[in-house]
């Protein structure tokens, strides 16, 4: 098992230690060799508006505290904590704040910057939220500067207002708004902490993956990052739910403000309009996102072509094996798919997919001839197709500068189960320690050792690579080549597995979703609410 340290030296003097921003000096921490700084202002804003620079200040700043985050419509319940440790923190509308760890405060180092942005869709979460994203191991283990932070979502980041005056034009990207100011910040400042400005990646999973390819497509980010990283961040088009100027008008209604008095929607309490997207249904909210609109926001891959500076920004792009169809989160059968002999797997998979059955397992012996048959039923259909089209189309520009990724390493919770969503962060981070249900001795080690090392020479150099991982080539038109990490990394064409997505897409089959007091008994609470 992992060796934890129960007695760590924390230093934090009244002078020390103590940067120099523009804005301000700021006191942190050292925490054994590494210096953080947390709860850091980087911007401010009115509800609805454009954020604007933090303002100045006199004498000493601590941040030794992490900030607010901003108020989810939906909260994370602590169940998720067996897979997913989670830190739940005070939340508040005023939450522009930002974290920094690295390993030295000079300034002449110039250390690559690597900036998180976490996922929850635009509507959840925030840059603590997981025990994970604490950046102390990676960038230790590297020697990079890593930020994690929080940002306006949900409704008070994406609600489309600009039908009610010029004033709310941007009203439905103000979300995205933060992270453009966040980087903003970072470029004036990051120096102070040993950083790179001109060497800054992004890279976010889920809603955060989602942020990152969004802002390769926001014309004010350019020369704000220059490398990108999207993990399980690409969604293929689907109808729209309740969101934009149609949320905008259900809540005037709903609270009987009149569309001219649009401008009280700026001071009605959260929780009333918290309490009216909950009332539309469980996952109403997860409708949010930025809005094209031909000036601030270009528009996804399938909006708009891939802007001309994204072209110039090397990209990872991938996601995980099983994503949301781990096995004791949707079922079939009774879930135990490693109890199954090849027998009743084959069973379970024809009555899902009648005389297309045969067909499929072929596809999936060609793609994934390590795993049993039953995986087909657990398999990625939510990503994965979004994460080709992301591919293809750069390839398509004649890219070459672009690294394709499947994380596909079984973790023996349950007795065996694909990765699920989120699982690959903790290795990113190297802080695998924190999945204690996903240990697997010296394999475990290794992995995080090879995925935070491919992410850090990544952002190094823009090349992925990592002692114990074979070279990754890019994914290019003439070599469709994906990095498999598993207990084996493997780089490979990716035809097969390609063909075997196209089918699953053609012949789709529904999920059980897995009763919830299951769940609940065998993880100690109930889910997401």
């Amino acid at each position: 098992m992992f060796i934890k340290k129960l007695t760590r030296q924390v230093i934090s003097d009244p002078d020390h230690p103590v940067v120099l921003t523009k804005e301000g000096r700021l006191r942190g921490l050292i925490v054994d060799d590494t210096y953080i700084f947390r709860g850091i202002r980087y911007a401010q804003a009115k509800r609805f508006h454009m954020p604007e620079p933090a303002a100045s200040w006199e004498g000493i700043k601590d941040a030794i505290i992490y900030g607010p985050v901003c108020p989810e419509i939906q909260t994370v319940q602590p169940s998720d904590n067996y897979t997913v440790p989670h830190v739940f923190y005070p939340q508040d509308e005023d939450c522009q704040y930002l974290n920094i760890w690295t390993q030295s405060l000079d300034a002449k180092r110039k250390r690559p910057v690597m900036v998180w942005l976490h996922g929850g869709g635009f509507s959840t979460g925030s840059g603590i939220e997981h025990f994970a994203y604490d950046g102390e191991n990676m960038s230790s283990f590297r020697d990079v500067v890593v930020v994690t932070l929080n940002h306006r979502l949900n409704v008070l980041g994406f609600l489309d207002l600009s039908f009610y005056g010029e004033k709310y034009r941007y009203s439905a990207n103000v979300g995205m708004a933060d992270i453009v100011e966040a980087l903003q910040w970072i470029k004036r400042n990051i120096t102070a902490f040993g950083g790179d400005p001109q060497n800054v990646t992004i890279f976010g999973q889920s809603g955060g993956g989602g942020k990152v390819a969004a802002l390769l497509q926001i014309p004010s980010a350019n020369g704000l990052f220059h490398r990108a990283v999207i993990q399980s961040g690409v969604l293929r088009p689907r109808p729209e739910r309740q969101k934009g100027q149609d949320m905008a008008a259900l809540l005037l209604e709903r609270l009987e403000i009149q569309p001219r008095q649009a401008e009280e929607l700026e001071t009605v309490p959260y929780y009333k309009l918290q309490q009216i997207i909950m009332s539309l249904g469980s996952y109403a909210d997860m409708g949010f996102g930025p809005k094209k609109d031909n000036d601030f926001y270009l528009g996804s891959i399938y909006e708009a072509s891939i802007c001309a500076h994204a072209k110039q920004i090397p990209v990872i792009v991938g996601n995980v094996l099983g994503e949301f169809s781990q096995n004791f989160a949707t079922t079939c059968g009774d879930g135990r798919k490693n109890t199954w002999n090849e027998e009743r797997a084959g069973k379970l998979i024809a009555e899902k997919l009648g005389n297309a059955a045969d067909e499929a397992v072929g596809l999936f012996r060609e793609a994934y001839p390590e795993r049993r048959i039953q995986d087909l039923l657990f398999t990625d259909r939510v990503f994965r197709p979004g994460t080709f089209d992301y591919l293809k189309a750069r390839a398509d520009a004649g890219l070459r500068n672009t690294y394709g990724y499947l994380f596909k390493m079984e973790q023996p919770v349950y007795g065996g189960t694909l990765p699920w969503h989120n699982a690959e962060i903790p290795y990113v981070f190297r802080n695998a320690d924190y999945i204690e249900p996903s240990y697997v001795p010296e394999i475990t080690e290794k992995m995080q050792d090879i995925m935070c090392g491919c992410w850090c020479s990544f952002a190094e150099t823009g090349v992925p690579q990592a002692n114990g991982a074979p070279k990754w080539r890019p994914y290019c038109e003439d070599d469709p080549a994906i990095m498999y990490f598993d207990t084996v990394p493997e780089v490979k064409c990716s035809d097969k597995e390609e063909a075997l997505i196209d089918f699953l897409q053609r012949h789709p089959f529904e999920m059980r979703q897995q009763d919830r007091t299951a769940t609940a008994r065998y993880f100690g609470g109930g889910p997401r609410v």
